[in-house]
C-alpha cells in the first residue's frame, strides 16, 4: 500500500528551528498526537510505531535540540527547556490541545509539558521515564561515565545524525550534552506531578531503565493505586510490559512492542475523557 509522504516544516521557537512531521490526517473527533524521541534519536527512531499511530490519528513528530534536522545551540539541554520547545511548536502549528506521547529523554520532556504548560495537554503517555533521578537504575548512571563518541560508529544512530544534522560533524557535542543531562540529579515536586490534569498512561518495561518502584509511585500521585471495583477507576493508568528492556533493538526493547504499545496506547487515547476533566 502506498503511503503518502508527511508534511515537514520548522518552526521558529526559542532560537531553533524546531523540525516536525506531520503524518496522518487531522480528524474532528480527536486531537493530534505529538511524539517526543528519545536521546540521540530522530523522529524515525519510532519507526513502525508512528506508521501504525498514524493510521487512526494525525501525528505530529518533532526532533529537539541537537537532535535530527533541529540545530543546537549555545544552551544546554534539559528537560524544562525540551518541554517549553515543544509547547512552542505546538502554538506555532495553532492546533490547541494535543495529546502528547514521549519515549526516555522525550518522556521527561513530556511530562514537563504537562507540568509547565497543562493547557496544551489533553492525554499524556509517558514511556520508559521518570519524575527523579533516583527513579533510574544506579547502574544506568554509572554506564553514563563511559560513554564516547566512538561507541557510536557506524551505529543507526550517529548515521541518521548525520544524515540530518545541520552539522554533521557535531555529534561530539551532542554526545557530551547528553551525557551532562545525565549526569545532573533532578527530583520533580511530587505535588507538581499531583496536579497534572492530562489522564496519563504510564508505560515501562518489567526491565527497563526505570525502576518499577518509582513508576508505581508515579502512578500513585496521578491518582493510581487504587481497588477500582470500590473506589472506581482512576483517570491515570500503568503497564508493566513483560520480558522488555528500555532499548535493546531488534526483540527485547520498548519501541520493539508495537503491538502491545498499539493496543494500550489506542484505546487510552481513543477512550472518552472521564468526567468532570
Amino acid at each position: 500500500m502506498a503511503t503518502t509522504a508527511p508534511q515537514t516544516g520548522y518552526a521558529p521557537v526559542n532560537g531553533l528551528q524546531m523540525y516536525y512531521e506531520i503524518h496522518g490526517e487531522k480528524r474532528s473527533d480527536q486531537p493530534p498526537l505529538v511524539l517526543l524521541h528519545g536521546a540521540y534519536m530522530t523522529i524515525d527512531g519510532f519507526g513502525q510505531l508512528l506508521a501504525e499511530l498514524a493510521k487512526a490519528r494525525q501525528v505530529i513528530g518533532i526532533e529537539l535540540q541537537a537532535h535530527g534536522h533541529t540545530g543546537d545551540i549555545d544552551r544546554p539541554l534539559s528537560y524544562e527547556s525540551m518541554a517549553d520547545d515543544t509547547a512552542g511548536v505546538i502554538r506555532h502549528l495553532g492546533i490547541g490541545q494535543v495529546d502528547v506521547l514521549g519515549y526516555s529523554m522525550g518522556g521527561g520532556a513530556a511530562l514537563q509539558v504537562a507540568i509547565r504548560h497543562p493547557e496544551l495537554v489533553h492525554k499524556l503517555i509517558v514511556m520508559s521515564a521518570g519524575y527523579r533521578y533516583d527513579g533510574g537504575h544506579p547502574v544506568m548512571y554509572e554506564m553514563i561515565d563511559t560513554i564516547t563518541p566512538e561507541m557510536f560508529a557506524g551505529s543507526p544512530m550517529e548515521e541518521a545524525y548525520k544524515r540530518t544534522a545541520p552539522d554533521p560533524d557535531a555529534f561530539p557535542t551532542l554526545v557530551d550534552k547528553l551525557k551532562e543531562l545525565d549526569r545532573t540529579p533532578f527530583a520533580w515536586p511530587d505535588e507538581d506531578v499531583r496536579k497534572i490534569s492530562a489522564p496519563t498512561l504510564i508505560i515501562v518495561g518489567d526491565s527497563d531503565a526505570v525502576m518499577l518502584e518509582h513508576a508505581v509511585q508515579m502512578f500513585k500521585l496521578l491518582g493510581g493505586g487504587v481497588m477500582g471495583d470500590l473506589s472506581g477507576l482512576p483517570k491515570s493508568q500503568l503497564a508493566i510490559l513483560p520480558g522488555t528492556t528500555h532499548f535493546i533493538p531488534f526483540g527485547s526493547g520498548m519501541l520493539d512492542r508495537v503491538d502491545w504499545i498499539l493496543s494500550m496506547a489506542g484505546k487510552f487515547l481513543d477512550a472518552p475523557l472521564p468526567e468532570g476533566k
